[in-house]
């Protein structure tokens, strides 16, 4: 089954939280608090988020963390990638041989399937998370590119 991780998912949360139109800056606290995500997990992401460039610290009484990068130029998959490393559809992926290399008849399509997985995600910026339908603003802003099939023809 192919799940985030509730780390890569409470990252999109508070990167979405934080890209909404209007939004300045939020403490840890107010996004937990808002998404009902427990404060000791969503610190560390939050740490992490800023290790890897996304978020800034904001000193102060209206402290907490803001956007630092537009959020039109980060990807879904930058950031499950920066929470979580590398996306893998399979462990045929990431070793050369198997038990079943050379009989197996579905390593290459599985290949299409996750190069399909792996441009979608990239195609969908954190601003087309703030939409109502983030695949709708994906397919026409150009910014994301063209939504390619995840099986090609």
């Amino acid at each position: 089954m192919l799940k985030l991780t509730k780390k890569a998912d409470y990252s999109l949360i508070a990167l979405r939280h934080l890209a909404l139109p209007g939004a300045k800056s939020a403490s840890a606290k107010e996004i937990g608090d808002t998404y009902h995500i427990p404060l000791p997990i969503l610190s560390k992401v939050l740490q992490k988020l800023g290790k890897a460039g996304f978020l800034a610290s904001v000193q102060g009484t209206n402290g907490g963390y803001k956007l630092a990068k537009d959020p039109n130029m980060i990807s879904v998959l930058e950031v499950i990638r920066a929470v979580d490393g590398p996306v893998i559809l399979t462990s045929c992926f990431t070793h050369d041989r198997c038990d079943q290399s050379g009989s197996c008849t579905v390593k290459e399509p599985l290949r299409k399937v996750h190069e399909g997985i792996l441009r979608l995600l990239e195609s969908i910026s954190i601003t087309a998370l703030t939409k109502d339908d983030p695949m709708h603003h994906a397919a026409r802003e150009p910014q994301y590119g063209r939504i390619l099939q995840i099986l090609p023809s």
